[in-house]
């Protein structure tokens, strides 16, 4: 056996990944409920706007800092819709686009981005060096 190998998981970043990996597949299936109600459009507007993005910036290595969870959570909409964008722009070049197409690409994307790191966020690795002694650095 290979000294190097990484350290599980704790249960509860597990959880979180397979959580976002399910949530596009939840709105795609919530498609299939009847047209103008609640329960069709709510699980839809919220994938697009925070799926995505959350899946990219969530779950982090270890615990994060007050700020960097405030910064997390203000790029997790941006960023998500970002992405949509994105995937409905490309769709429509390629003549491709339907609601369904979408959601599958965004649900594919998710799926993926959940099984990965987290993106850095420069408020955790700000916290890091304020840890280990280091006085911040002030700019004008």
């Amino acid at each position: 056996m290979s000294e190097n190998r990484q350290p599980a998981l704790p249960a509860r970043q597990t959880l979180i990944r397979a959580a976002l990996a399910l949530s596009g597949w939840v709105a795609l299936a919530a498609t299939a409920l009847p047209e103008g109600s609640a329960p069709r459009w709510a699980p839809v507007l919220l994938f697009v706007c925070l799926g995505p993005g959350l899946a990219l910036l969530y779950p982090r290595p270890g615990p994060l800092r007050p700020g960097a969870r405030l910064e997390a959570a203000a790029l997790a909409a941006p960023l998500g819709l970002s992405v949509a964008v994105t995937a409905a722009t490309t769709l429509f070049l390629v003549e491709r686009f339907s609601g369904t197409a979408f959601l599958v690409t965004l649900a594919c994307f998710t799926t993926l981005a959940s099984a990965l790191p987290g993106l850095p966020l420069p408020a955790a690795t700000r916290g890091a060096v304020e840890r280990a002694g280091a006085a911040p650095v002030r700019r004008r």
